[in-house]
């Protein structure tokens, strides 16, 4: 941890600091410090004005101060004198209680005070596109079946492996690198964490990979559903619950080594799954991936009903192994802080409130789905969502009044303004999610 951040600026050769933090639409916000002032910066935060970025503020609003949080700091791999720094909101001497790291941060101390540390990871998906993003980078990448491509795979061996490069030299673990279902589709993993620090290796993955790709004249979106006919990018998040290094969802008697903490937890995510379905899968486009009709490949890798198994991939929740779960609901647009935020919400009412799951279904829901009769329909778009989501009192209550009343508002303009310009709309405004 750099508790001094003009020590570290010294110690590490950096010259500025980003100090950055992400808005309600998962939009990252920042300004550049040089070294010489970021003194003031820690004690007081970076000044803005609320109302320009997506936080429901208005211009009468007093400044916005982002204050770094010194545990966060990464030095750009690809520009080692920029030291990167995920801020934490405050207004008029107080936490603005509908930022995102801030709600998280909440659901995290209501956690520890259950006994309890959430941990996870998430599975990145995007697309490489050409400078514009009006097509794949690889003319060449055409299979049906994509997935796996090894002779694809190294075509764009220096943008993967300049990412990769980069999280080895941060400590992240990263393991594996993969073409995914769709042609000009990757995705990239690395250690699971504590939630916070995921979430914020998440918030600066998709900058780096955005950063890398356009060095390479190239462009990463993370859109959920950027060309019609190919898969959507989801952001599959591993979950488990610690305490004192013990794994809390394990227990060797139960079915398939899950706890009853944790079938509590799965449902707490199945009771608030159309609810919080409106943050995992926070815009328009993301409904095209949910109700994707057939892809190139065959299958759409999303699932579009409440419903858990075990080692089966057409499930909204797979669990792979003991200990863990896998949720599939959430893709490439999620806010990479809310999404922490909503699993913990729903699973902390899943434990509080004993929430059972039901019998597990394993059939093969994009060809059987009809016989998983008690699962519930996820919202068929974001509107439906939205609805869904404010009249939720469970997440009324563990995310807040504030955040629930400013993030379905701006939502709601998201939706109207999609409304009004549909497609050209909806390109311009999410292929930089």
């Amino acid at each position: 941890m750099a508790a001094d951040l003009a020590e570290a600026a010294r110690d590490r050769g950096i010259k500025y600091f980003l100090i950055s933090y992400t808005d309600l639409f998962g939009a990252q916000r920042a300004k550049l410090v040089p070294t010489a002032a970021i003194g003031s910066m820690q004690r007081s935060g970076a000044g803005f004005a609320g109302f320009a970025t997506w936080l429901d503020m208005t211009p009468a609003d007093a400044d916005l101060f982002a204050k770094p949080d010194p545990a966060s700091l990464i030095q750009l791999p690809w520009k080692p004198e920029v030291g990167w720094l995920a801020a934490d909101l405050w207004m008029n001497g107080k936490e603005v209680e509908h930022a995102p790291r801030n709600t998280l941060k909440r659901l995290m101390a209501r956690g520890r005070e259950m006994g309890f540390q959430m941990k996870s990871g998430v599975e990145c998906e995007f697309f490489l596109t050409n400078a514009d993003g009006s097509a794949i980078s690889d003319a060449a990448d055409t299979h049906d079946k994509p997935c796996y491509d090894q002779l694809a795979l190294m075509r764009r061996y220096d943008v993967i492996t300049e990412i990769c490069d980069a999280m080895l030299a941060l400590g992240w673990k990263p393991y594996q690198n993969d073409h995914e279902d769709a042609n000009g589709q990757f995705e990239m993993n690395w250690a699971f964490d504590d939630a916070l620090a995921t979430a914020d290796k998440h918030s600066f993955f998709k900058y780096m990979a955005k950063s890398i790709a356009e060095k390479h004249g190239l462009r990463a979106t993370f859109m959920p559903k950027p060309f019609v006919n190919l898969t959507g990018s989801g952001c599959h998040a591993h979950v488990s619950l610690w305490n004192d290094g013990k794994a809390m969802f394990e227990d060797d008697g139960g079915e398939l080594g899950v706890s009853p903490l944790g079938y509590n937890f799965i449902g707490g995510l199945m009771h608030n799954a159309a609810a919080i379905c409106a943050i995992t899968n926070p815009t328009v486009n993301s409904y095209k991936r949910i109700n994707a009709p057939r892809t190139v490949s065959g299958a759409t890798w999303a699932p579009n009903t409440v419903s858990y198994t075990g080692n089966n991939r057409t499930h909204m929740i797979r669990i792979p192994d003991p200990g863990r779960f896998e949720f599939r609901l959430p893709d490439g647009a999620a806010n990479p802080y809310l999404l922490q935020a909503a699993l913990l919400a729903a699973g902390i009412d899943g434990i509080e409130n004993k929430r059972d799951p039901g019998e597990r279904s394993d059939v093969n829901m994009y060809t059987e789905g009809h016989l998983c009769t008690n699962g519930k329909a996820l919202p068929l778009n974001l509107m439906d969502a939205l609805r869904e989501l404010q009249a939720s009192d469970v997440l009324k209550g563990a995310l807040g009044e504030e955040f629930i009343t400013a993030y379905v508002k701006l939502k709601t303009q998201e939706w109207n303004a999609y409304a009004r310009h549909l497609t050209q709309w909806e390109r311009d405004n999410t292929l930089d999610c």
